[in-house]
């Protein structure tokens, strides 16, 4: 697996549920853009429209040596899942809220570039913190523990 970007403010501000992978519709430029690494999910999201799932707000650079055929960096991207996952997707994000974020973006061991999708429910300001003052805890008993020994 050749990781090309990574949304890496996913897990702090949101609880992620359930992860799948999905392909992705791409033009060439876009292909050859993604293979230098030049993208960023940062803002992504992703939508459901008439039993179609829609990749929004992804930045992919343009070629540099592309033409005049070269692609809109920010244009909404198909991604290819079965209708079952689709409409399986669609009740969770209508009845409970929970919304659908790109994680990873990258190419498979055959060459095909997948996108990590994860079903996930935005964390409120004390969650964040509480999650903090727990990962704080942890490192002050590791700490001690390792004085301990030594």
């Amino acid at each position: 697996m050749q990781l090309v970007c990574q949304n890496r403010r996913a897990r702090r501000n949101y609880q992620i549920e359930r992860t799948m992978e999905a392909g992705l519709v791409l033009q060439g430029t876009e292909v050859k853009s993604l293979r230098l690494g030049r993208a960023n999910l940062g803002d992504g999201y992703v939508s459901i429209e008439n039993g179609e799932a829609y990749l929004y707000h992804v930045h992919i650079s343009p070629f540099a040596q592309g033409n005049r055929y070269n692609h809109e960096p920010l244009r909404r991207r198909k991604l290819l899942l079965k209708k079952e996952e689709i409409r399986r997707l669609k009740s969770k994000v209508d009845e409970r809220g929970f919304t659908l974020i790109p994680l990873k973006l990258y190419f498979n061991d055959h060459g095909k570039a997948k996108v990590e999708i994860a079903l996930a429910i935005g964390k409120r300001k004390y969650d964040k913190r509480d999650v903090i003052d727990r990962e704080a805890s942890r490192k002050e008993l590791r700490k001690a523990k390792e004085k301990r020994r030594k």
